[in-house]
Protein backbone atom coordinates (compact mmCIF):
# COMPACT_ATOMS: atom_id res chain seq x y z
CA UNK A 1 0.00 0.00 0.00
CA UNK A 2 0.96 3.45 -0.47
CA UNK A 3 0.88 5.96 1.97
CA UNK A 4 -3.22 7.45 1.98
CA UNK A 5 -3.60 10.75 0.04
CA UNK A 6 -5.70 11.75 3.07
CA UNK A 7 -3.32 12.25 5.35
CA UNK A 8 -2.29 15.93 6.73
CA UNK A 9 0.94 16.18 8.42
CA UNK A 10 1.73 18.59 11.44
CA UNK A 11 4.93 20.10 12.32
CA UNK A 12 6.95 19.80 15.66
CA UNK A 13 6.20 23.05 16.60
CA UNK A 14 2.15 22.94 15.73
CA UNK A 15 2.06 19.78 17.70
CA UNK A 16 4.18 21.69 20.77
CA UNK A 17 1.51 24.54 20.84
CA UNK A 18 -1.59 22.59 20.64
CA UNK A 19 -0.42 20.07 24.22
CA UNK A 20 0.69 23.82 25.30
CA UNK A 21 -2.85 25.30 24.88
CA UNK A 22 -4.63 22.02 26.16
CA UNK A 23 -2.08 20.36 28.81
CA UNK A 24 -0.54 23.58 29.59
CA UNK A 25 2.60 21.90 29.64
CA UNK A 26 5.60 21.54 26.27
CA UNK A 27 5.91 18.80 24.27
CA UNK A 28 8.63 16.39 24.92
CA UNK A 29 8.80 13.88 21.86
CA UNK A 30 5.80 12.85 19.04
CA UNK A 31 5.56 9.71 17.31
CA UNK A 32 3.34 9.39 14.32
CA UNK A 33 0.96 5.92 14.15
CA UNK A 34 1.21 4.75 10.69
CA UNK A 35 -1.51 1.60 10.86
CA UNK A 36 -4.33 3.89 10.56
CA UNK A 37 -5.14 4.26 6.67
CA UNK A 38 -7.14 7.65 6.81
CA UNK A 39 -6.34 10.16 9.28
CA UNK A 40 -3.09 11.03 10.45
CA UNK A 41 -2.27 10.07 14.29
CA UNK A 42 0.49 10.98 16.97
CA UNK A 43 1.26 9.91 20.33
CA UNK A 44 2.62 12.53 22.08
CA UNK A 45 4.22 12.77 25.23
CA UNK A 46 4.15 15.95 27.07
CA UNK A 47 7.15 17.17 29.15
CA UNK A 48 5.01 16.18 32.21
CA UNK A 49 4.81 12.49 31.14
CA UNK A 50 1.21 12.77 30.19
CA UNK A 51 0.59 10.35 26.78
CA UNK A 52 -1.66 11.73 24.44
CA UNK A 53 -3.14 11.05 20.78
CA UNK A 54 -3.75 13.08 18.45
CA UNK A 55 -6.00 12.20 15.31
CA UNK A 56 -5.84 15.15 12.22
CA UNK A 57 -8.48 15.06 9.59
CA UNK A 58 -7.91 14.77 6.26
CA UNK A 59 -6.70 17.81 4.08
CA UNK A 60 -9.92 20.08 3.05
CA UNK A 61 -9.39 19.43 -0.44
CA UNK A 62 -8.57 16.21 -0.97
CA UNK A 63 -11.12 13.66 -2.84
CA UNK A 64 -13.61 11.31 -0.32
CA UNK A 65 -16.19 9.47 -0.61
CA UNK A 66 -19.29 10.87 0.22
CA UNK A 67 -19.57 9.50 4.03
CA UNK A 68 -16.02 10.14 4.86
CA UNK A 69 -16.97 13.72 5.28
CA UNK A 70 -16.96 15.36 8.63
CA UNK A 71 -15.85 11.79 10.08
CA UNK A 72 -14.21 13.62 13.25
CA UNK A 73 -17.43 15.57 14.31
CA UNK A 74 -18.82 11.32 14.13
CA UNK A 75 -15.65 10.32 16.01
CA UNK A 76 -16.17 12.86 18.96
CA UNK A 77 -19.67 12.16 18.98
CA UNK A 78 -19.88 8.66 19.29
CA UNK A 79 -16.65 8.77 22.01
CA UNK A 80 -19.18 11.25 24.01
CA UNK A 81 -21.68 8.76 23.95
CA UNK A 82 -20.39 6.12 24.78
CA UNK A 83 -18.20 7.09 27.49
CA UNK A 84 -21.71 8.78 28.73
CA UNK A 85 -22.68 4.75 28.94
CA UNK A 86 -19.26 3.52 30.43
CA UNK A 87 -17.92 1.96 27.85
CA UNK A 88 -14.19 1.58 27.45
CA UNK A 89 -13.35 4.30 25.37
CA UNK A 90 -10.05 7.57 25.59
CA UNK A 91 -10.99 10.74 27.41
CA UNK A 92 -11.69 13.23 24.52
CA UNK A 93 -9.49 15.99 25.76
CA UNK A 94 -9.92 18.54 22.90
CA UNK A 95 -11.71 18.56 19.76
CA UNK A 96 -11.77 21.44 16.87
CA UNK A 97 -10.79 22.35 14.03
CA UNK A 98 -10.81 18.84 12.26
CA UNK A 99 -7.93 17.35 15.37
CA UNK A 100 -9.30 15.33 18.15
CA UNK A 101 -6.81 15.05 20.78
CA UNK A 102 -7.44 11.86 23.46
CA UNK A 103 -6.07 10.23 26.31
CA UNK A 104 -3.65 7.87 25.14
CA UNK A 105 -4.43 3.69 25.88
CA UNK A 106 -1.81 2.20 27.82
CA UNK A 107 -1.83 -1.32 26.28
CA UNK A 108 -1.88 -2.86 22.84
CA UNK A 109 -4.30 -3.36 19.94
CA UNK A 110 -5.74 -6.93 19.85
CA UNK A 111 -4.15 -7.55 16.56
CA UNK A 112 -1.03 -7.05 17.83
CA UNK A 113 -1.34 -9.25 20.81
CA UNK A 114 -2.95 -12.17 18.86
CA UNK A 115 -0.13 -14.02 18.17
CA UNK A 116 0.36 -14.61 22.11
CA UNK A 117 -2.83 -15.32 23.06
CA UNK A 118 -3.93 -19.30 23.80
CA UNK A 119 -7.29 -19.78 22.63
CA UNK A 120 -9.00 -19.91 26.10
CA UNK A 121 -7.51 -16.41 26.63
CA UNK A 122 -8.99 -15.55 22.96
CA UNK A 123 -12.13 -16.70 23.68
CA UNK A 124 -12.40 -15.39 26.85
CA UNK A 125 -12.03 -11.80 25.19
CA UNK A 126 -14.51 -12.30 22.50
CA UNK A 127 -16.95 -13.28 25.21
CA UNK A 128 -16.19 -9.66 27.04
CA UNK A 129 -16.19 -8.10 23.49
CA UNK A 130 -19.97 -9.17 23.18
CA UNK A 131 -20.91 -8.12 26.27
CA UNK A 132 -19.55 -4.66 25.62
CA UNK A 133 -20.89 -4.20 21.93
CA UNK A 134 -24.29 -5.48 23.68
CA UNK A 135 -23.74 -2.44 26.02
CA UNK A 136 -23.15 -0.36 22.97
CA UNK A 137 -26.09 -1.55 21.21
CA UNK A 138 -28.51 -0.06 24.07
CA UNK A 139 -27.38 3.42 22.93
CA UNK A 140 -29.91 4.87 20.35
CA UNK A 141 -30.14 8.22 18.30
CA UNK A 142 -32.84 10.42 16.60
CA UNK A 143 -31.93 9.43 12.50
CA UNK A 144 -31.20 6.05 11.34
CA UNK A 145 -27.76 5.87 8.79
CA UNK A 146 -24.58 8.02 9.29
CA UNK A 147 -24.85 11.44 11.39
CA UNK A 148 -22.77 13.21 8.85
CA UNK A 149 -25.00 11.56 6.12
CA UNK A 150 -26.41 9.42 4.24
CA UNK A 151 -29.26 8.82 6.56
CA UNK A 152 -32.90 8.58 6.48
CA UNK A 153 -36.65 8.47 8.40
CA UNK A 154 -35.99 4.97 8.32
CA UNK A 155 -33.56 1.97 8.19
CA UNK A 156 -33.97 0.88 4.93
CA UNK A 157 -34.34 4.79 3.25
CA UNK A 158 -30.82 5.59 5.19
CA UNK A 159 -29.47 2.11 4.23
CA UNK A 160 -30.17 2.50 0.43
CA UNK A 161 -29.11 6.07 0.98
CA UNK A 162 -25.71 4.74 1.75
CA UNK A 163 -25.70 2.51 -0.77
CA UNK A 164 -26.52 4.54 -3.66
CA UNK A 165 -23.88 6.95 -2.47
CA UNK A 166 -20.77 4.62 -2.55
CA UNK A 167 -22.20 3.91 -6.17
CA UNK A 168 -21.99 7.08 -7.19
CA UNK A 169 -18.58 7.55 -5.46
CA UNK A 170 -17.72 4.61 -7.46
CA UNK A 171 -19.22 6.44 -11.16
CA UNK A 172 -17.02 9.44 -9.49
CA UNK A 173 -13.84 7.98 -9.75
CA UNK A 174 -14.33 5.53 -12.46
CA UNK A 175 -14.75 2.43 -10.23
CA UNK A 176 -16.37 -0.87 -12.54
CA UNK A 177 -18.43 -2.74 -10.32
CA UNK A 178 -20.53 -5.53 -10.85
CA UNK A 179 -24.52 -4.28 -11.52
CA UNK A 180 -25.67 -5.26 -7.66
CA UNK A 181 -28.63 -2.65 -7.07
CA UNK A 182 -31.52 -5.13 -7.75
CA UNK A 183 -29.99 -7.51 -5.02
CA UNK A 184 -29.86 -4.86 -2.70
CA UNK A 185 -33.30 -3.72 -3.92
CA UNK A 186 -34.48 -7.70 -3.95
CA UNK A 187 -33.48 -7.84 -0.62
CA UNK A 188 -34.41 -4.59 0.57
CA UNK A 189 -38.06 -4.98 2.55
CA UNK A 190 -36.55 -6.95 5.29
CA UNK A 191 -34.57 -3.99 6.31
CA UNK A 192 -37.96 -2.97 7.88
CA UNK A 193 -37.83 -5.32 10.12
CA UNK A 194 -35.12 -2.99 12.28
CA UNK A 195 -37.36 -0.12 13.62
CA UNK A 196 -34.73 1.58 16.17
CA UNK A 197 -31.48 3.60 15.01
CA UNK A 198 -28.63 1.85 17.54
CA UNK A 199 -25.23 2.82 18.07
CA UNK A 200 -23.08 0.65 15.34
CA UNK A 201 -18.99 1.09 15.64
CA UNK A 202 -18.93 -0.43 12.63
CA UNK A 203 -15.02 -0.63 12.54
CA UNK A 204 -14.76 -3.16 15.07
CA UNK A 205 -11.95 -5.37 13.83
CA UNK A 206 -9.21 -6.19 16.06
CA UNK A 207 -6.68 -3.23 15.20
CA UNK A 208 -9.44 -0.86 17.12
CA UNK A 209 -9.92 -3.28 20.31
CA UNK A 210 -7.14 -2.31 23.17
CA UNK A 211 -5.69 -5.29 25.21
CA UNK A 212 -4.98 -4.92 28.98
CA UNK A 213 -3.92 -6.75 32.02
CA UNK A 214 -6.13 -9.91 30.23
CA UNK A 215 -9.23 -7.42 29.42
CA UNK A 216 -10.70 -5.08 27.19
CA UNK A 217 -9.06 -1.54 27.63
CA UNK A 218 -10.60 0.40 24.84
CA UNK A 219 -12.46 0.85 22.15
CA UNK A 220 -11.14 3.28 19.44
CA UNK A 221 -11.80 4.48 16.45
CA UNK A 222 -15.55 5.11 15.99
CA UNK A 223 -15.22 7.36 13.22
CA UNK A 224 -17.63 5.39 10.87
CA UNK A 225 -20.12 4.99 13.17
CA UNK A 226 -23.63 5.00 12.04
CA UNK A 227 -27.50 4.62 13.63
CA UNK A 228 -29.58 1.60 12.19
CA UNK A 229 -29.35 -2.19 12.62
CA UNK A 230 -27.44 -4.23 15.68
CA UNK A 231 -26.57 -6.55 13.12
CA UNK A 232 -24.17 -4.37 11.11
CA UNK A 233 -21.80 -4.84 13.43
CA UNK A 234 -21.57 -8.29 12.60
CA UNK A 235 -20.03 -6.98 8.87
CA UNK A 236 -16.34 -5.67 11.41
CA UNK A 237 -16.71 -7.83 14.66
CA UNK A 238 -16.64 -11.65 12.59
CA UNK A 239 -14.81 -9.62 9.26
CA UNK A 240 -14.88 -11.74 6.31
CA UNK A 241 -15.38 -14.83 8.66
CA UNK A 242 -18.14 -16.41 10.79
CA UNK A 243 -19.41 -15.16 13.71
CA UNK A 244 -17.84 -17.22 16.57
CA UNK A 245 -19.53 -19.00 19.91
CA UNK A 246 -17.34 -16.94 22.06
CA UNK A 247 -19.22 -13.60 20.99
CA UNK A 248 -22.53 -14.90 20.49
CA UNK A 249 -22.30 -16.25 24.41
CA UNK A 250 -21.23 -12.61 25.92
CA UNK A 251 -23.40 -10.49 23.34
CA UNK A 252 -26.11 -13.04 23.98
CA UNK A 253 -27.12 -13.96 20.39
CA UNK A 254 -28.81 -17.77 20.39
CA UNK A 255 -28.54 -17.47 16.51
CA UNK A 256 -30.00 -15.80 13.76
CA UNK A 257 -33.58 -15.97 11.26
CA UNK A 258 -32.34 -16.53 7.72
CA UNK A 259 -33.95 -12.44 7.13
CA UNK A 260 -31.01 -11.75 9.76
CA UNK A 261 -28.73 -13.76 7.73
CA UNK A 262 -30.01 -11.92 5.11
CA UNK A 263 -29.52 -8.56 6.57
CA UNK A 264 -26.31 -9.50 7.76
CA UNK A 265 -25.32 -10.21 4.16
CA UNK A 266 -26.09 -6.88 2.76
CA UNK A 267 -23.69 -4.56 5.45
CA UNK A 268 -21.37 -7.21 4.64
CA UNK A 269 -21.67 -6.60 0.69
CA UNK A 270 -21.97 -3.04 1.36
CA UNK A 271 -18.70 -2.91 3.40
CA UNK A 272 -16.89 -4.43 0.05
CA UNK A 273 -18.25 -1.99 -1.62
CA UNK A 274 -16.70 0.66 0.15
CA UNK A 275 -13.64 -1.06 0.52
CA UNK A 276 -13.06 -1.55 -3.37
CA UNK A 277 -13.97 2.16 -3.95
CA UNK A 278 -11.60 3.93 -1.23
CA UNK A 279 -8.45 2.81 -2.37
CA UNK A 280 -9.16 4.81 -5.37
CA UNK A 281 -9.02 8.46 -4.18
CA UNK A 282 -6.77 7.43 -1.11
CA UNK A 283 -4.24 6.50 -4.17
CA UNK A 284 -3.98 2.87 -2.97
CA UNK A 285 -1.84 0.93 -5.75
CA UNK A 286 0.36 -1.91 -6.48
CA UNK A 287 0.08 -5.87 -6.29
CA UNK A 288 -0.91 -6.09 -2.48
CA UNK A 289 -3.95 -3.35 -3.39
CA UNK A 290 -5.09 -5.66 -6.43
CA UNK A 291 -4.82 -9.01 -4.42
CA UNK A 292 -7.40 -7.36 -1.65
CA UNK A 293 -9.83 -6.30 -4.39
CA UNK A 294 -9.95 -9.19 -6.18
CA UNK A 295 -10.69 -10.66 -2.75
CA UNK A 296 -13.51 -7.99 -1.63
CA UNK A 297 -15.07 -8.33 -5.65
CA UNK A 298 -15.52 -12.55 -4.66
CA UNK A 299 -16.96 -11.78 -1.30
CA UNK A 300 -19.46 -9.22 -2.38
CA UNK A 301 -20.54 -11.63 -5.42
CA UNK A 302 -20.93 -13.91 -2.30
CA UNK A 303 -22.90 -11.94 -0.14
CA UNK A 304 -25.49 -10.46 -2.93
CA UNK A 305 -26.02 -13.97 -4.94
CA UNK A 306 -24.39 -12.55 -8.16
Amino acid sequence: MVDSLTKRRLSAAELDALIRRVLGVPLAAHVELTEGMFNTAYRLTAADGRETVLKVAPPPDVPLLTYERDLMRTEALAFELMAAHGLPVPEVLLHEDDLLLMTALRGEPWSAARHRLTDAEHGALRRELGTIVRELHRITGDVFGYVQGPNGATWREAFTAMVDAVLADADRFGVELPDVRPAFAARAHLLDEVTEPVLVHFDLWEANIFLAGGHVEGIIDPERALFGDPLAEIATVALFSDLDDDYQAGYGIEGFTEAEETRIALYRAYLCLVMIVEGVPRGYAGEEREAHVRFFREKLAEYLGL
